[in-house]
């Protein structure tokens, strides 16, 4: 197995809401496992994606475990999501008023071995849910720090988003139950800094 970056060490695919982006990591394996790359400085540049992150978080999450939908809008925060561990489904749903998709959402599963990442720029909402009977480690970068007096959310289960989730009884904290709807997220937006 080589352990070398090769020039094609990931692809870039635009998803159908404009700037959610899926990154396909290219996986070199053998018997003994496989070696990819992640991130490379000067590949996202020429894909046009972000390039100065912040912080490196980690969360784990047990089978059945449903986190979000959650945002930062002041400052904006994008996430590059990925997972070490296991399997989820990843939902990224567009929240940017006056956009062509908003409302909009894209789920995709991400694991620890299919080679995904998935971009989800500032102005979405973002959530995921554990898939499968072994936990999840969601590995993500984030452009900006974050700050509890810019965050916001959307509840999981909103009947005008109307989410596909793969669980019937999702393990969800506290907070999360008590997020405003969607409907109240369009009356009382956040200002957000249009792109």
């Amino acid at each position: 197995m080589s352990e070398t970056p090769s020039s094609t060490s990931f692809s870039v695919i635009p998803l159908e809401i404009e700037g959610l982006v899926l990154i396909q990591l290219a996986l070199h394996g053998d018997e003994r496992g496989f070696f990819t790359e992640r991130f490379n400085r000067e590949r996202f540049s020429e894909h046009f994606l972000p390039t100065s992150f912040v912080q490196d978080n980690h969360s784990r999450s047990a089978p059945g475990t449903l986190r979000g939908l959650h945002f930062q809008h002041l400052p904006p925060q994008g996430k590059l999501v990925g997972v070490t561990r296991g399997r989820i489904l990843d939902v990224a749903v567009d929240i940017r008023l006056g956009s062509a998709t908003y409302g909009k959402n894209v789920a995709m599963e991400l694991s620890d071995v299919n080679g995904r990442l998935l971009w989800v720029p500032a102005g979405f909402a973002h959530g995921f849910c554990v898939v499968g009977n072994e936990p999840a480690d969601v590995v993500y970068k984030v452009d900006s720090h974050y700050a509890v007096a810019g965050e916001g959310g959307i509840r999981w289960d909103d009947k005008q988003l109307a989410i596909k989730w793969p669980v019937t009884k999702p393990v969800v904290s506290d907070r999360d139950q008590n997020l405003a709807t969607f409907e109240d997220y369009t009356a009382h937006p956040p200002h957000w800094v249009q792109t």
